[in-house]
């Protein structure tokens, strides 16, 4: 069928087409994805995909789209009392570095030449770590903050560990490492005393 005010048609074989997409960034790189790799690929003229696409672009931003929601998705909170709460918060943060680092691998150019792609998704994550931070709050885990603060700086942290882990190809082993390490000091610097995420991990030994 033909997307109201477009004309663009969207069908099994616009579906195709994204995921083509989607394997052909995952193996070279979405910055070296394009209409003739697509169409080779799925053995179909130029007129088949723009009668469905306006470009390749149109079509990199579903692929990532998709992508970003997945690892949304992923993050399911589960905690009940003060040490589930901390270990939820690093935990779900090296959750989203793991099922985004390949990602990032493939997307790490495309992402930073589309810099408006971000900025729903830095919204969403606003709207998810103030929610927690609320609640973490009226039970005594965190000190005050300031939110507004507090999310920019989450968000920069996060965004530029992902960028740098792309640009220098880390391996993911080390990846985790790493920022396990640097996301503890930055939760810890919020926690109040009892709730510090090296006194977690020693009740877990």
């Amino acid at each position: 069928m033909a997307e109201p005010h477009t004309g663009l048609i969207r069908d099994e074989i616009s579906e195709k087409i994204i995921g083509i997409a989607a394997d052909l960034a995952r193996e070279e790189g979405a910055h070296r994805v394009n209409v003739r790799k697509i169409i080779t690929r799925l053995g179909v003229t130029n007129r088949v995909f723009y009668n469905r696409f306006k470009n390749c672009d149109e079509v990199l931003r579903i692929v990532y789209s998709r992508a970003v929601v997945q690892t949304r998705e992923a993050i399911v909170p589960d905690f009940s009392d003060r040490e589930s709460f901390v270990r939820f918060c690093l935990d779900a943060a090296e959750q989203v570095l793991v099922s985004t680092y390949d990602m990032k691998m493939q997307f790490s150019r495309y992402v930073f030449e589309h810099d408006s792609l971000t900025e729903e998704n830095r919204l969403w994550w606003k709207e998810h770590i103030i929610r927690n931070y609320e609640y973490a709050r009226a039970k005594g885990y965190v000190r005050e903050a300031d939110t507004d603060a507090l999310c920019y700086a989450i968000w920069c942290f996060c965004r530029g560990y992902y960028a740098d882990i792309a640009s220098r190809g880390l391996e993911k082993a080390d990846a985790v490492r790493y920022f396990r390490f640097g996301f503890g000091c930055l939760l810890n610097g919020i926690l109040t005393p009892d709730s510090h995420l090296e006194e977690t991990e020693e009740n877990q030994a």
